[in-house]
């Protein structure tokens, strides 16, 4: 895979999103390791044998992003052997990225079974004829955020009027959708084209930077850029992040071996939201060794991830779960994004809930 420029902040800083839905590019996905296999519309193969001789086989599954602090619930679940013991030979993680096609588009071709993506990205593929629905959630809330100087603060979107903005490509939409939410227009800010290197926000060319709030604030206080910020989802943009998106034909006749790789998951975030330190560990040295992260930044975002990750309804209901209400929230935000999409459309939580109840001692 073509590998993404690192900013001069560190690579934890090149942040992508909403990676559009487009035809299979000649992107590789995961070279050798993808061709392993990919669970699609076949039957459940609980009760039949797989080349490796595990229960399901093994299954590619595309990461949102590079290999960094956000994927450490799936690193647990690898290398504690979660994914294992629910019968799967292996879990082909594929990392994300700028330069990768998208999870959506993954999907459609066959080449990955699940994909960790975001509910605009997915709704948008899905009215566009993908038949793919969202299973889970690791965020709660989605992480973007608008981050500035502290000497010139941006503390909500009213405060953006008239200030320059740097907004990478891929993440027009999400922004336009933050203006739409709170009564603005593209016009009422100046756009500045961005990558996902904030230096130009460090060096004063622009007055605010979408980013993600466990990535450039973090990262730029390091580098003794002190600064400030706002969440998109404090303003009428609670979007749901790192979604676990699947075909409907694996929720049809998958339901089962999906089931399994759930109890993985949530065996790995518990152990992640338990151990900021050993997460940031297993991305520094293990998984995303080849990034060249920083431990320390590593830890730190662990920890303010773990904020997105757990909430009241998770405890009440178990990680990667969503209540009706926050799927409504969801719908809801959608539409100011010009997505108009209804929620059994994009969701179906009826899976996660199945596991929940047949093991209720996964929710303690």
């Amino acid at each position: 895979m073509t590998p993404v420029p690192r900013s001069s902040f560190g690579p934890t800083l090149n942040r992508r999103s909403l990676l559009r839905y487009t035809a299979l590019t000649s992107a590789a996905l995961g070279g050798a390791g993808l061709l392993a296999a990919c669970g699609g519309a076949a039957d459940d193969s609980s009760g039949g044998s797989t080349p490796d001789g595990s229960k399901f086989g093994s299954v590619a599954v595309q990461l949102s992003w590079l290999k960094n602090i956000e994927f450490a619930g799936e690193y647990f679940a690898d290398s504690k052997g979660y994914f294992k013991e629910a019968g799967f030979g292996s879990v082909n993680l594929i990392a994300g990225g700028a330069a990768s096609t998208s999870v959506e588009a993954g999907l459609d071709t066959g080449k990955i079974w699940l994909g960790l993506s975001a509910p605009q990205t997915t709704a948008k593929a899905v009215l566009e004829g993908l038949p793919a629905k969202i299973v889970a959630t690791t965020y709660q809330k989605n992480p973007f955020a608008i981050v500035s100087s502290a000497a010139k603060p941006i503390k909500t979107p009213a405060d953006m009027k008239g200030r320059k903005i740097g907004v990478q490509d891929t993440n027009q939409l999400i922004f336009n959708a933050l203006l739409s939410a709170n009564g603005m227009k593209p016009g009422d800010v100046t756009i500045v084209p961005a990558q996902f290197d904030p230096t130009p926000l460090a060096n004063g060319e622009v007055d605010g930077w979408v980013s993600y709030v466990t990535n450039e604030p973090i990262t730029l206080t390091a580098k003794g850029f002190a600064n400030t910020h706002f969440l998109f989802a404090d303003y009428n943009l609670p979007l749901v992040a790192e979604t676990l998106t699947v075909k409907q034909a694996t929720i049809d006749k998958e339901r089962d071996k999906l089931k399994a790789f759930l109890i993985a998951e949530i065996k790995g975030w518990k152990d992640a939201v338990a151990n900021p330190a050993e997460s940031a560990r297993l991305a520094v040295e293990v998984y995303g060794k080849d990034q060249k992260l920083d431990l320390d930044e590593q830890t730190k975002e662990a920890t303010a991830q773990n904020d997105l990750v757990v909430s009241p309804d998770t405890a009440a209901n178990g990680l990667l779960s969503m209540t009706d209400k926050l799927i409504e929230q969801n719908i809801a935000a959608l539409r100011s994004a010009d997505l108009q999409i209804k929620a059994d459309e994009l969701f179906d939580l009826s899976v996660l809930r199945e596991v929940y109840a047949e093991n209720p001692g996964l929710k303690a």
